[in-house]
Parts: structure tokens; sequence; C-alpha cells
């Protein structure tokens, strides 16, 4: 059984819902994204999104006609995997089609650039061998991409990628829930303040940049 938070960016509130490994993820229509599918190999109880890409993934599934086999789509910050600020991380985003041809990819790919249904769509180049799609959020923090600024009532995947990275360092920010408090903000004071930045209680680049490579690493 799994813990799934979900933030509803219609509402902007945290959802919160239990489902077995072989349930479909909330808001997925049909059973075309199943739990186990999105945990891929993540070894965690907990396991976070957003409604807009669970609804961008059924009309992208509806659109392509057929079975879409996962590589990877979640991942816990600690758990690495990927680049230090990787949208596996907020649960927003999708490797797809290791078990396709080249020529199947490419269409794929293609079709999910003329969906625009999702941010960000991978160039083959970066990824020849799967396809990668995206639905993340915000204007970067940083000029040359990856996470947006967080502060004191932002609320989503991105908070929780925040909380989750803090508690591993030894920061705790009394809850995992992807509201940012008052207890997320003192906990990013206190990050700030043992790495020699701004004590602002603002997650922008510099603070991303630095609390990311601790966790993830290079």
């Amino acid at each position: 059984m799994a813990t799934i938070k979900v933030y509803n960016n219609d509402t902007n509130r945290m959802e919160t819902y239990y489902r077995g490994e072989n349930e479909a993820m909330p808001y997925i229509t049909n059973s075309t994204l199943k739990v186990k599918e999105f945990r891929g190999s993540s070894k965690s109880d907990i396991l976070w999104t957003e409604k807009r890409a669970m609804e961008s993934w059924n009309r992208f599934r509806a659109m392509y006609g057929k079975p879409i086999i996962v590589g990877f789509a979640f991942k816990r910050p600690y758990e690495g995997g990927h680049g230090q600020q990787s949208q596996h991380y907020a649960g927003v985003s999708f490797d797809v089609g290791h078990n396709l041809t080249n020529a199947e990819r490419v269409s794929m790919r293609n079709l999910a650039i003329r969906s625009g249904l999702w941010t960000y769509v991978e160039p083959v180049s970066l990824s020849p061998r799967w396809v990668h799609f995206d639905k993340r959020r915000g204007v970067p923090a940083c000029p040359t991409g990856g996470y947006p600024l967080v502060k004191n009532g932002s609320r989503g995947a991105y908070v929780l990628i925040l909380q989750d990275s803090l508690n591993s360092l030894g920061y705790p920010t009394r809850g995992l829930d992807g509201i940012f408090g008052s207890g997320t903000r003192s906990a990013v004071v206190a990050f700030q303040r043992s790495k020699g930045l701004s004590t602002d209680g603002i997650v922008g680049c510099k603070t991303w940049t630095t609390l990311m490579r601790d966790v993830v690493g290079n």
C-alpha cells in the first residue's frame, strides 16, 4: 500500500490517497498507469505527483491509442538516479518507449510534441533509447533550468522535494505535506545558514543548487 500525495493544481490544495500496487494512480482513467508502474524502481512507500501531470498522461495515452510501458517515473531525491534537479523527483516526468524500435520512438516523440500536453519533450540527442516528457511547472529559479522558486505559502510537488531533501540531510521540516509553512521555512533558514547562503527562507537558484547537490550528488 502506497501513500500518494497529489497537488491539485485547480484548487491549490494537497490531497492524500492510499492505493495498492496494482491500482490506478489518482486521476488516472482506465487504469493506464498503475501505482507500481509510476513507482518503478523506487523503494519509497510515499509517492507524489501533480494532478495536471496525471491528466496529461490520460490525454496522451488516449491519443497514442496503445499501452505505454513506463521505464522511469518517480524517484525520491535521495534515491538519485537522475540529475540534480530532475522532474522525476517531482513525480511529473515519464521516461517511456524503452521497448520500442527507433522508428516507433520517433513517432511517439513527435506525437508528444504535437500534442501540446507536455511542458518539455526531451530531444532525441539527449535520450536516444527512450522518450522523455514531463509536466514541469513554474519559471525555473536558475537560468539553466530546474525547479521554480518556492517560499512561505507555496504548495505542491516542488515543496515536497524541498521537504524531503531537508529532512534527509537532518534539517527537519516537521512534516512531508507539500505545504511551505513555518516548519519548512525554519529548516530552510537553518540549511542556508550552515552553507553560508542568504538566510531569507526563500528557495531560489543558489539554495536549490546547493541543496540538491548535497542530496543527489554529482
